[in-house]
């Protein structure tokens, strides 16, 4: 069975926001604006990515 890949990209600045907000980014390797990484489908990614949704970007590859 493939393993889905997700591509998560940082549309909007973490500054102004809770210090947990960049925490989660930062945990999921995305360091500055406009810069993606892939990620495998997990529950504990798709978490971080819920509490970030408004932060990034998500497509599945």
């Amino acid at each position: 069975m493939a393993e889905i890949k997700l591509k998560i990209t940082q549309i909007k600045s973490s500054i102004g926001y809770r210090k947990r907000a960049g925490d989660t980014l930062t945990a999921l390797g995305i360091r500055k604006m406009n810069h993606s990484v892939m990620q495998n489908d997990t529950p504990a990614i798709r978490g971080m990515i819920r509490y970030v949704a408004h932060l990034v970007k998500v497509e599945e590859v």
